[in-house]
This record gives C-alpha cells, structure tokens and sequence, in this order.
C-alpha cells in the first residue's frame, strides 16, 4: 500500500533512490522538499563508500537539495567506527577505492600491501580491483588475518545499467581462500543501523527507511525495527517483489507517493 501518514523520521537510500547518475530521480526533490517543510527530519543512507559523507552532501546540494555531511551515514564511516572499537591500530590491506583508504588514514590506520604484517583484509566496491590485489588478500588470510567487507550490494545502479559492486570482491575472496567473511557493516547490519538511530535519536517506529532494494533497504528496516518503502525506481522491479520473501511496509513508484 501507499504510505498513509508521516513519519518524525525519514532514512533516505541514494543511488536508485534519491538520484541516478547526477540527476534526482522523479518527485525526489519535490519530496524531500515538502518533508523538510513539514518538520520532518530527513538523513541519507548510502552503502557505495567510494564517496565520502561531504562529497555525498556536496552533490546532493548541487542537485538542489541542501544538505550537510553529517546528515550522512555511508558504509566506509561506518567502518571506520567498527575498526577503532574491534581492531584499533590495526594494518589493513584494502580492495577499495581513494575515498575508503583516505578515510581509514585519516582515522590513523596503517594501509599495507604487505600480506604478513597485515591484520585485517577489507574488501569494497573497488572498480581497481586486480588479480594482485586478490593475491595479496588470499595470502594475508592465509597468514592469519581477519576479513571485513563495507557491504554486500551485487552491483551499483548507474544509468543505463550497473556496477559490479563489493558483493563480487567478498565472492572472489571468499572462494580462494574458504573463508566467510567476518563482518560486514553495511546495510542491513546493526552496525549500521546503530549508527543510524544514534544519529537521529528517534525512536526506530518513528522513522521510515526509502530505499529501492529488498535485501539491503527493506531487511534493513525489517531488522532496525522502522518502518520501510521501496522505491521501483531502482534495483528491484514488481516482479521481484512478488517472488521476495522480504517484504516492504509501503511500495511506491517514486518517492513524491511518499507524501500522504
């Protein structure tokens, strides 16, 4: 059904959401807009770590809609948090992108490509990824270090198709070296949630998540306890939802069938 009231709260996924490539997608901007007028609070939710929080704000600013980095909440700022708490100090060997290692450096670890003094291994959206970088990855495990993802999404909606994303890093991982990975901090997890909720201080039947996929966005509100919508302007089409165990509270075409 159609939402049919108004939440304190509303949890924005972006790509295939919010925006496709550097276009809102129809009724976005009208939207969360007319949220925003309502009092309602609005923050974005992003598994891709191949932005940081203040170049996501900047673009969404651009596009129209004014909003400040720390109404964001991605996967690599969520690692980063989970790191210092599980493995502070630690040497990590990363398949990522700029973005994610100069956010971990910032955060004062150490980067390494040296597969026996690293620590931990951290597989992510990287469109760099090579069959050295996974050597290095096999061996590092092998030697005995722990293996963390930023998120498990298949692939990335960009116009006109998609991305193999973070979930085809994990596999190739995963299959060299017979060993699952450890945790993975994106949506749906409750490292993310956690960091949702705090940020909002809200309560989670108060809130609302908007996203375009069941097995990140709708799992994720199932598991935080909000409310969900899917969006069909994204990943997941009528035909998916019908054969889906994971079902949404609300589904809409686009996100101006969000204002009640």
């Amino acid at each position: 059904m159609k939402p049919n009231k108004f939440y304190d709260a509303y949890i924005f996924d972006l790509d295939g959401t919010v925006y496709l490539g550097d276009e809102l997608l129809p009724g976005a901007g009208d939207a969360i807009a007319e949220l925003r007028a309502r009092g309602r609070r609005t923050v974005f939710l992003s598994n891709n770590p191949a932005h940081t929080r203040g170049e996501y704000a900047e673009k969404l600013t651009r596009l129209g809609l004014r909003t400040r980095a720390e109404d964001i909440i991605n996967s690599s700022y969520v690692l980063v948090n989970f790191l210092k708490r599980e493995m502070p100090n630690a040497r990590l060997f990363v398949c990522g992108e700029d973005a994610l290692c100069g956010e971990l450096r910032a955060a004062g670890f150490v980067l390494t490509e040296n597969a026996r003094e690293t620590n931990a291994v951290i597989a992510s959206f990287d469109r760099t990824f090579t069959y050295h970088k996974l050597q290095i990855a096999f061996d590092a495990i092998r030697a005995g270090a722990r293996f963390f993802a930023t998120n498990a999404d298949r692939y990335c909606p960009v116009p006109g198709g998609g991305e193999p994303d973070a979930a085809a890093m994990i596999a190739a991982i995963e299959a060299c070296t017979n060993t699952r990975v450890e945790a993975v901090v994106g949506k749906p997890s409750r490292y993310m949630s956690d960091a949702i909720l705090n940020l909002l201080q809200i309560p989670a039947a108060q809130c609302i998540i908007v996203g375009d996929r069941l097995e990140t966005d709708v799992l994720f509100g199932v598991n935080a306890g909000t409310a969900s919508a899917l969006t069909l302007t994204g990943a997941t089409t009528r035909e998916m939802l019908e054969e889906s165990e994971i079902q949404p509270m609300y589904v809409v075409e686009s996100l101006g069938e969000l204002i009640a």
